[in-house]
């Protein structure tokens, strides 16, 4: 596994890491070194969600002792926005005339994909969702399809970027909180809204266990729009006998009724949330699940990302996840310790 996200995820030691936070509403990604991964002259070239999304990439091929990726399936909500943004403003500057291709051709949602196949010399399955808050969760799936039919490994990940258009844009239709939030303070300040976050998390999936291996995925599940008692049967049947929760609480009034329902059906079972970790994104999720594989594979959390939250003191032998987008997309998986 990889993640490059608004916390010091990249290297060195996550039990030791300081939790990193921001009172502006918006989490930005901490950018390690390219250099090691990217040659210079490619780098110059690239914009940020494309560094990002491959540099997360190669270090989960490094971290998982794989040579070549195989499949590679990711998931995105929006793609690369900065390119995006900067192809539509030279729209509007040069009336439709004298266009640079580059920010085109990189702003879809495949680029990244297609870097790190170029890259690692892969000429497999390749293919990216786009699907809102099912995003990651599509190639998720997508990738346990493909091992079912005997690929003996996937790269399978997500990445999304925020920019100063795209979250001032969402503050007017209110997906962010009107008033300016410490982030470590995120679960006191229950109101309309949540904050920014970004990211890119990458995993090497395989049908059998290895030395490299966090976590076995055993459970999956994707409800679009349930119904209160839909939802509630669901979680009770799928997180029976889960020795801790990792939830995606936010902070937002309007969605918070989804998280209690974990409250009623699983009372005395620790829960930890980390949307105060990265921030609310469409791939949030893909942070979610590598978050619970170290802890699941450490048999501790990383207490300074949790102050407020007490030691875990049981082995943890099953995780439940649970994560919603907007209350549309909700997303239950259940890990087990390998």
């Amino acid at each position: 596994m990889a993640a490059i996200s608004p916390q010091p995820t990249f290297g060195g030691d996550l039990f030791s890491a300081p939790l990193a936070h921001t009172d502006s509403n918006l989490l930005a990604c901490i950018e390690p070194d390219y250099k090691p991964f990217i040659p210079g002259n490619s780098l110059r070239r690239m914009t940020r969600v494309l560094k990002i999304g491959l540099t997360t990439a190669l270090k989960c091929i490094q971290d998982s002792g794989v040579s070549i990726p195989g499949p590679i399936v990711t998931g995105t909500g929006k793609g690369s926005l900065q390119d995006t943004e900067k192809f539509i403003k030279e729209i509007e500057t040069y009336k439709e005339t004298a266009l640079n291709p580059t920010p085109f051709i990189q702003s879809t949602y495949n680029s990244v994909n297609g870097l790190i196949a170029l890259q690692q010399k892969c000429t497999a399955y390749n293919n990216t969702f786009v699907h809102r808050g099912f995003s990651f969760e599509n190639a998720l799936l997508d990738s346990m399809m493909l091992i079912q039919e005997g690929a003996s490994h996937t790269l399978t990940g997500a990445f999304e970027e925020i920019t100063a258009e795209h979250f001032y844009i969402k503050s007017r239709i209110g997906f962010w909180k009107e008033n300016k939030i410490d982030s470590r303070e995120l679960y006191q300040h229950l109101s309309p809204g949540t904050i920014a976050g970004e990211g890119a998390t990458f995993f090497t999936l395989t049908g059998q266990p290895s030395a490299q291996t966090y976590a076995a995925i055993s459970g999956f599940k994707m409800l679009y729009k349930p119904a209160a008692v839909k939802l509630s049967t669901t979680l009770k049947d799928f997180g029976e006998g889960a020795d801790l929760i990792i939830t995606g609480r936010n902070g937002d009034s309007n969605y918070e009724h989804f998280y209690q329902e974990l409250d009623n059906c699983f009372p005395g079972i620790p829960q930890l949330p980390f949307k105060h970790l990265c921030g609310e994104y469409d791939t949030a999720g893909a942070f979610g699940l590598w978050l619970a594989a170290q802890i699941i594979k450490a048999q501790q959390a990383p207490q300074q990302w949790f102050p407020q939250y007490q030691p875990l003191s049981a082995p943890v032998n099953s995780i439940l996840f649970y994560n919603h987008f907007y209350g549309e997309q909700h997303v239950m998986l259940r890990l087990e310790r390998v």
